[in-house]
């Protein structure tokens, strides 16, 4: 009880910047905007990119990110940006060069998507999230459909542009989750039924605590990494 007392008060003194940070995704989706990163420091500009070319520069984030951190993920996007849309995996990889770890298979796995989306949504990805009503099948879709994402990173792909009611169970959040008591262990979930499991064992703590499930996430993973970034 009492790491749960300090974790609330931990809470209260971050709440601000939390919501904060959450608004800044759902100013992401609803305004022509895109997030740059420089000098340590992640902002949300204007832009004149076409929508649904600002939502995808969100999901290569989620791919690029995928078991490395948030700044590298950052950094990547700065990087292949302007190629993002019509550039080859090989232009990209160029790009990332000493930037980035993993340039052999992420933007192969950028291109893929891109071209797959493009083939079954003719890249209207806006409406394809606007018009999904159920969470879960929306989460479903991008798994399915996007090479590269899992459950966790379709997961943080959708908060990231303001969708909410999604864990995103990272390591930060799963050894959290087994200090407070939450989990038993901190293995990673195997599968989607261990993902759906264990997000369900999150919504409740979220509810003992009183906090919002989206502003747990960050804040469990601000204890960890020290920074709301996304």
């Amino acid at each position: 009880m009492e790491e749960r007392g300090k974790l609330l008060a931990e809470y209260k003194n971050k709440k601000q910047k939390i919501q904060e940070r959450l608004g800044d995704f759902e100013k992401f989706y609803n305004e022509p905007r895109s997030w740059f990163y420089s000098s340590g420091e992640m902002r949300l500009l204007p832009v004149r990119t076409k929508d649904d070319h600002r939502i995808f520069e969100e999901l290569a984030f989620c791919i690029f990110t995928a078991n490395t951190s948030a700044e590298m993920g950052l950094k990547a996007v700065d990087a292949v940006r302007n190629v993002l849309m019509d550039g080859s995996a090989e232009e990209m990889k160029r790009r990332l060069e000493g930037i980035y770890r993993f340039t052999n298979l992420r933007p192969a796995y950028i291109v893929h998507s891109r071209t797959h989306l493009k083939n079954i949504l003719n890249f209207e990805l806006k409406k394809k999230i606007s018009s999904t009503e159920d969470r879960n099948e929306l989460r479903d879709f991008f798994v399915t459909n996007a090479k590269g994402l899992g459950m966790k990173e379709a997961s943080h792909f959708l908060r990231n542009i303001g969708r909410k009611g999604y864990a995103i169970l990272d390591k930060h959040i799963i050894n959290s989750l087994c200090e407070f008591g939450v989990l038993e262990t901190n293995d990673k979930p195997k599968n989607a039924k261990e993902y759906l499991e264990m997000e369900q064992k999150f919504i409740h703590f979220s509810k003992d605590l009183g906090i919002g499930m989206d502003e747990l996430d960050l804040l469990l993973w601000s204890r960890k990494n020290g920074r709301i970034l996304k």
